[in-house]
């Protein structure tokens, strides 16, 4: 048996969530078939890749020397399938929470108006690259920036940061409230494609705790059940409204850069122009 594409997805996406449930939930697939495309992939090589020891999966020095050709493999795939196919009569746009937020529709009828011919999909996927590196989209909207040098970036626009509380909280009672109010407080962070981090707070005003989520949905139903706060960008208030859930703008909080991304050697035709219209839309906002 050979190794197969399955195998190294599963692979990158359980060191990536740092557990196989958390790769499993990524990849729509049981824990049990996520743990056995690993194994399959240890039995091919004949290497044991991933050390299962502790409660998070670390990589062994097999691991790591593979880690990177299993990435590479995975994006010369995505990259295969695009020159294949080419952009199969649509632009894909991926993006993680929010796409552009308020923007979103306004952009999406713009586009519709000046290219009648090439339809806009906007296609949601929680990774960092916002589903460019899985092949899913040709363009993506992130709000992390990407060190990944296989990738080009263009800024978009800021938008401010809210803070993220249920509905019968205290805070919620404000029009606004600022970082120190999150001292002695849970946050609810997503560190795979979340914008909330701990260095946004001076150390004498850190939240007590963070808690993992994994995507705006888990994240939501945290804070709506009380079990911690969150912070978050401004597109967020406007795609996500919750009952039980109140988004409160951060007064003293940096803005979150919106980017666009795309393979730096693989630029779709269109993308200047869906770069000028979103540009657009931030502006006159």
């Amino acid at each position: 048996m050979d190794a197969e594409l399955r195998h190294l997805r599963a692979l990158v996406a359980v060191v990536d969530h740092g557990t196989f449930t958390d790769a499993a939930i990524e990849l729509k697939l049981s824990q049990a078939s996520v743990s056995r495309s690993v194994a399959a992939l240890e039995n091919v090589l004949g290497v044991r890749l991933l050390d299962r020891s502790s409660r998070h999966v670390a990589l062994t020095p097999a691991g790591e020397r593979a880690l990177a050709h299993a990435r590479r493999a995975i994006a010369d795939v995505s990259l295969f399938r695009r020159a294949a196919v080419g952009a199969g009569g649509e632009l894909r746009v991926g993006y993680a929470w929010s796409a552009l937020g308020r923007h979103t529709t306004d952009l999406q009828r713009r586009w519709a108006a000046e290219h009648p011919q090439l339809p806009l999909v906007l296609v949601q996927s929680n990774t960092p690259t916002a589903g460019l590196n899985e092949g899913t989209c040709e363009l993506a909207v992130v709000r992390r920036s990407l060190a990944d040098v296989r990738f080009a970036t263009a800024l978009i626009g800021t938008e401010a940061r809210y803070a993220v509380v249920a509905a019968d909280d205290r805070l919620a009672r404000r029009r606004s409230v600022r970082l120190a109010d999150f001292a002695a407080r849970t946050v609810a962070v997503d560190s795979q494609t979340g914008t909330t981090t701990p260095d946004l707070w001076p150390a004498d005003a850190a939240p007590a705790a963070t808690r993992a989520t994994h995507g705006v949905d888990e994240w939501l139903t945290l804070i709506a059940a009380g079990q911690a706060v969150g912070m978050t960008a401004e597109a967020t208030v406007a795609q996500h409204p919750r009952p039980g859930v109140v988004y409160r703008r951060v007064r003293d909080a940096p803005p979150v850069s919106v980017w666009l991304a795309w393979w730096r050697n693989d630029p779709p035709a269109r993308s200047e122009a869906f770069l000028r219209l979103a540009r657009r839309a931030y502006q006159t906002a």
